[in-house]
């Protein structure tokens, strides 16, 4: 059995203030991914014993990143999905396991006014064409902030965030077109119809204390495991950011 966690922490060096430590020792995941960073190299001296970390910074400081901190030893590590349009911004790694491809992602929020929703769409089509091609090899393991709510269930209020970053038609139709080349969201594998549970809540008007969220951290894994899948949760009690950490416990 494995054991594998995904945080988007909001800024690893606020979230190391926040208890980060801690909080990484008692959930004692086998890999823990992390999403916006928001570090550069040299900037935090983050190391655990018994764990390999793999880091990939952004160009821009301060801004998005990525790392993952495993306890068993890939085969290679690569960075980015190839594309030099997309690999600017630290937001892919992916660890080749002798049984599997986990890839870490922080995805490209479509941001106000939906200014980047066009980027994003090609992103997402690219992504899902990077994913497939892993897939083709060995089966893949997905984790981090995709920043979309797939469907109403997934926002506490999908009526007046229709047109809003993350729960647009468009991405979230991306999404559908995702879970439909072979992939299964695990957190609704196991628990189709759970309402009221999300990894992400506003800093503003006190969102987290009303639970006025968003699902939008995610646990995806190519069809073929779905036997192998043992568990899925997302621990809404773990404080450091404005997003939650999430689980999947697999037996591989």
């Amino acid at each position: 059995m494995i054991k594998l966690i995904s945080w988007n922490v909001n800024g690893l060096r606020a979230c190391a203030t926040k208890g980060f430590s801690e909080a990484f020792k008692s959930l004692d995941a086998d890999f823990f991914s992390l999403q916006e960073t928001k570090m550069q190299e040299g900037q935090l001296d983050m190391q655990f014993e018994g764990y390999r970390s793999y880091w990939n910074y952004a160009d821009k400081k301060g801004y998005s990143g990525t790392a993952v901190f495993t306890r068993l030893e890939p085969v290679n590590v690569t960075y980015g999905m190839g594309i030099d349009e997309h690999d600017h911004e630290g937001r892919i790694i992916t660890l080749e396991m002798p049984e599997f491809h986990l890839v870490c992602v922080y995805t490209p929020n479509s941001q106000d006014e939906l200014a980047r929703l066009d980027y994003r769409m090609k992103w997402e089509d690219d992504f899902r064409k990077y994913l497939l091609e892993l897939d083709s090899r060995k089966p893949v393991i997905v984790c981090g902030d995709l920043n979309v709510a797939h469907n109403e269930i997934d926002l506490k209020n999908p009526k007046t965030n229709r047109r809003n970053a993350g729960f647009t038609d468009e991405e979230r139709a991306k999404f559908t077109a995702l879970l439909e080349s072979g992939f299964t969201d695990t957190f609704r594998h196991f628990y189709p119809d759970m309402k009221d549970i999300y990894s992400w809540w506003s800093y503003r008007f006190k969102a987290r204390e009303k639970n006025a969220g968003w699902r939008i951290d995610y646990f995806l894994t190519s069809k073929r495991l779905d036997d192998r899948l043992k568990g899925a949760s997302i621990h809404t009690e773990i404080f450091g950011s404005d997003h939650c950490p999430v689980e999947l416990d697999l037996d591989l």
